[in-house]
């Protein structure tokens, strides 16, 4: 089993490289988070955004499973499929979900928007989509699992948890009308009925005993872990490689590559530290060339330069065996690239470690300026035919990264990818 996952804040471009890479693999599968995820795909002239359903989905001959580690909302999980009928895309032929996927409900949401206004100027930029409290249920051993809902206690079940949810909810100052949400939610439980609920730890171990070939499929970055990420500004899943593990049920010793994509910069929506972060006119011109609002919420993301320590970070704690370079595009607009080599720290030191106080305290980040190449390369479809500077810059990142950059991104298109180093998997 191979994985694959963000190496920064998320909004990667984790969605087009799945569909790139699907053709070779007989299976993806969907490991953790919801529908705070937006992986977005674009062929044919159509941009597709996939929520919670596996990236894979558009291959007929693919098999999709959503992982124990994630969590399902049913009312965008049904609004997701509707979304693909039109495009004569039969999702109950391939999609499999795991009875032990953790269920968000109409009250997950009210308690997330609840937490989120209750923090004032400290909100962490969370997407409302109930995924924090739906974890948190998880953890506290009292959540509901997709399994659940063949259960004929379903509604008993569900009331109770409902209820401690209410009772919480009355010590703040919210607002809310369940009766309109709740209707929505249990006619898209009966749609969820009739899609494929299984042992999604059997399906996927026995998949990898036939000798399929399987792509775990990440949400997020790996700066979100809810471990290794800018905590408290993380979301509430592991996003790293171990994630892939107990997030379907797969034993360690059957991780084999491990993919990690990141953009020629960095950005990062919601709050927490951002070392790099622009906040002149070239923040703002890449924010507009590269289109950066989220494909979940719309919200506008901050831009900044590449930063190497928080890569370097990622790579080490995520294993990564080969990079794919996102976006490379949107440097284009610039006569000179910024990267950011070292943190100084406010001590004085300077230091290439990603350390535990980069959310408290003040860090500077070391640039060492590159030619850009200021020309368009979207229309490019070999490597030996880009730019001799952007060349330069992808030599420089393998240098200091000690990975191989396998993957060129000059567009969202399917199309617009370039391969190097011959074989990925």
């Amino acid at each position: 089993m191979d994985v694959l996952l963000g190496l920064q804040w998320g909004d990667e471009g984790k969605g087009k490289i799945v569909d790139f890479l699907a053709p070779k693999y007989n299976v993806v599968a969907r490991f953790q988070g919801g529908p705070n995820a937006g992986h977005t795909l674009e062929f044919d002239g159509i941009k597709h955004v996939l929520h919670q359903i596996p990236s894979g989905i558009f291959r007929n001959d693919i098999i999709n499973i959503i992982g124990n580690g994630v969590v399902l909302d049913p009312v965008i999980f049904k609004k997701e499929v509707e979304a693909l009928d039109k495009y004569n895309i039969d999702v109950r032929a391939n999609l499999f979900v795991s009875k032990k996927t953790q269920l968000i409900l109409p009250t997950h949401r009210l308690l997330d928007a609840a937490y989120e206004e209750a923090k004032g100027k400290k909100k962490i930029g969370s997407t409302l989509k109930g995924i924090g409290p739906t974890y948190q249920d998880k953890v506290a051993r009292q959540g509901l699992r997709v399994g659940d809902i063949l259960s004929e206690s379903f509604k008993k079940k569900y009331n109770k948890l409902v209820e401690k949810h209410l009772e919480i909810l009355s010590h703040y100052n919210t607002e809310y009308n369940l009766e309109a949400v709740e209707s929505e939610f249990f006619n898209a439980i009966e749609f969820l009925k009739t899609f494929d609920l299984i042992e999604g730890e059997y399906k996927i171990n026995s998949e990898l005993s036939a000798g399929s070939k399987i792509l775990a499929e990440g949400a997020q970055g790996s700066l979100l872990d809810i471990d290794f990420g800018s905590y408290p500004y993380v979301t509430s899943s592991n996003t790293t490689t171990s994630g892939a593990c107990s997030g379907l049920g797969v034993a360690p010793n059957n991780i084999g590559e491990v993919y990690g994509i990141f953009k020629a910069y960095c950005t990062r929506v919601g709050g927490g530290p951002f070392p790099t972060e622009l906040f002149d006119e070239d923040g703002a011109r890449m924010q507009k060339e590269g289109n950066e609002f989220g494909a979940t919420t719309g919200r506008p993301r901050r831009c900044g330069w590449i930063d190497l320590p928080a890569l370097k970070y990622t790579i080490m704690i995520n294993g990564v065996t080969q990079l794919f370079m996102m976006k490379a595009d949107v440097l284009s607009i610039f006569k000179t690239i910024k990267v950011c080599t070292h943190y100084k720290l406010p001590d004085g030191t300077v230091s290439d470690i990603f350390p535990y106080e980069i959310v408290d305290q003040e860090i500077e980040p070391v640039y060492k300026e590159l030619p850009g190449w200021n020309i368009a390369i979207d229309k490019i479809d070999e490597f030996d035919a880009l730019p001799e500077e952007l060349k330069s810059y992808i030599q420089f990142l393998e240098n200091e990264l000690k990975v191989p950059i396998n993957i060129i991104s000059l567009g969202p298109d399917r199309t617009q990818t370039i391969m190097r180093n011959g074989v990925l998997a």
